[in-house]
């Protein structure tokens, strides 16, 4: 079992703030507020339709390499009343673009159309031959991988032996060599053209299915010009946030369209179902709630259970069938909690243990032989956040095996996939398989080769990591002046967004005195803090370790409204603290 709270010595390191430079342009309207200009500038969106791309501002899906060969597939499976199978991933990318596809391959006249998705704990990742046996039963015609495939050379063989056509559609970096698929769709293989290469596993179904429609209307079987495919951002939304792809400005402008559907309430109902209960507001939903509230309870069901579930309430189309399935993924979620926060002191506990504390390991790769493989990414991210180290969690693949699946989590300027293609030509056949992207990877290796890949790994790391990299600073878009403090300030912050990855939510810093303070639960703490004359509420979520807080403190914060006090109550919420 995890240990008590506050029994651990937490492995930490300290963290700087750095500000932002920032220089604001005059092209901009006069609805936009100072405040917004600044942050807005401070990313490097200088004017309002870099700050807020619509999608009128979309690229054009032509760029991508392979939509021909595609959209022709797919074409002739639906004049000709083929069945398409689309294979999902049990994230919640994998998720939301296989209801995407499901959903817009019928509203673009597919009638037979089904899915499947692999399970984690007997199927592994992704499209395996194994999965393709059990899906031989279902005699499709061809077969549609969203958000996988780019590295399943032995599953598309297996599938092409049984003659079905198979269209890959993914995101992930590809490989020397490009598995036997009929087409493939991928921003990042080699000589494709698309001006973004950010786009997420279900940005890539959504595009092929925008490109689909023109191919089809083109070909005159709409007489007005096809469905409306806008009413599938909700999806694209919620997967695109979910995967923590960098939000570029079009990515920003498909969050942004996505999220304006369900704040009224126009989402689908099994959205709209895990909104209300994951105790959001739909009205004022942001891309932070979607990341914090509503994708980790369909993620939970890939991680603990089946995420066949997921996809079952995200193309669900009854309100009442909807919130029932909501409901048990929010149970499902509920134990995942549970079993990370055992796993990530169980994690802590071996870290304390490592040698050299003092100065610290580039780069951490941990096993426990009763971890969950499902959970591992968590603990990795959580470890990452807490030493700013890549950090590979591993456990075996299933409860007995001694194949291990291990979670790779970086940090900004280490390319962790690159550092495992490192490792793969250092080592070759250290690991069995591999794959991600800069900032996250997966691999499989037996558990017998853990120590020869740790220290290879480790290798790799140090080879790659600049001391530089090494150095923890939180960017602050600077200090706020007393009269900053109110509510439209705080409501322009949150709805001016989408933020997230590459276009970070905005942060403050500056000193407060603390006129009081109290411990919340057992993590978290509670301040009143005193500005030029005024007294701000503020939070700390994990701030509290039993010792209080001096008279004066510098901290790095959000300006939030407080939903909690309603009306026009504020609070700042603390990310980072530290004596003034």
């Amino acid at each position: 079992m995890a240990p008590a709270a506050g029994a651990v010595r937490r492995v930490t390191i300290a963290r700087t703030i750095h500000r932002r430079e920032c220089v604001v342009g005059d092209d901009w309207p006069a609805s936009v507020s100072p405040l917004l200009r600044r942050v807005y500038s401070a990313r490097g969106a200088h004017d309002h339709a870099a700050a807020r791309p619509r999608l009128t501002d979309l690229l054009p899906p032509d760029g991508l390499l392979g939509l021909d060969a595609a959209t022709a597939l797919l074409a002739d499976a639906i004049a000709n009343n083929g069945h398409i199978l689309v294979v999902g991933d049990f994230d919640c990318d994998g998720a939301t673009a296989c209801a995407t596809a499901v959903r817009g391959l019928r509203m673009l006249g597919a009638t037979r159309v089904s899915h499947a998705v692999p399970n984690r704990m007997v199927h592994g990742y992704g499209l395996s031959p194994a999965l393709v046996e059990e899906l031989a039963a279902l005699q499709p015609e061809l077969l549609v991988t969203v958000d996988h495939g780019i590295a399943c050379h032995a599953g598309i063989a297996a599938a092409k032996a049984h003659g079905w056509k198979v269209l890959v559609t993914d995101h992930h970096l590809p490989g020397d060599a490009l598995p036997p698929a009929d087409a493939i769709v991928n921003p990042n293989q080699r000589g494709d053209g698309f001006g973004s290469k950010m786009l997420a596993g279900v940005g890539v179904i959504f595009y092929v299915l925008l490109a689909l429609r023109r191919r089809l209307r083109e070909a005159g079987r709409f007489d007005d010009g096809g469905p409306d495919l806008s009413t599938l951002l909700d999806l694209v939304a919620v997967g695109t946030v979910a995967d923590l792809v960098p939000l570029d400005a079009n990515n920003r402008a498909l969050v942004s369209a996505g999220l304006r559907r369900l704040r009224a309430g126009q989402g689908c109902a099994g959205l709209q179902a895990l909104i209300e209960v994951s105790r959001r507001r739909a009205d004022t939903l942001t891309a932070a709630d979607i990341g914090f509230a509503v994708a980790p309870r369909l993620n939970a069901a890939g991680r603990l259970e089946d995420m066949a579930l997921g996809i079952e309430c995200l193309l669900c189309d009854d309100p009442a069938q909807a919130r029932e399935l909501a409901a048990v993924l929010d149970g499902i979620n509920a134990e995942r909690r549970a079993v990370q926060q055992q796993m990530v002191g169980e994690a802590e506990v071996a870290l304390a243990t490592v040698p050299n504390a003092a100065a610290p390991r580039v780069a951490h790769c941990l096993f426990d032989a009763q971890w969950h493989p499902g959970v591992i990414g968590l603990v990795a991210s959580k470890l990452k956040e807490r030493l700013h180290r890549p950090v590979i969690a591993f456990a075996p693949s299933e409860p007995g095996s001694t194949l291990l699946r291990g979670s790779a989590r970086s940090i900004p300027g280490f390319h962790v996939r690159d550092a495992l293609a490192r490792v793969e030509a250092m080592r070759p056949g250290l690991m069995d398989r591999f794959g991600g992207h800069a900032m996250a990877a997966g691999l499989s290796l037996p558990q017998a080769h853990f120590e020869a890949f740790q220290v290879a790994f480790l290798e790799a790391a140090s080879a790659m990591i600049t001391p530089e990299l090494l150095r923890d600073t939180i960017a602050s878009d600077g200090e706020l002046p007393a009269d900053a403090f109110d509510i439209d300030n705080a409501c322009a912050l949150r709805d001016g967004g989408p933020w997230g990855q590459g276009f970070p939510e905005p942060l403050f810093d500056g000193e407060f005195t603390v006129l009081s303070w109290r411990p919340v639960g057992t993590q978290h703490l509670k301040l009143e803090l005193g500005l030029g004359g005024q007294r701000l509420q503020a939070i700390e979520f994990g701030g509290w370790a039993g010792t209080p807080p001096p008279d004066r403190i510098r901290i790095a914060y959000r300006l939030a409204p407080d939903d909690y006090r309603g009306g026009n109550a504020i609070q700042l919420i603390v990310v980072h603290r530290e004596a003034a």
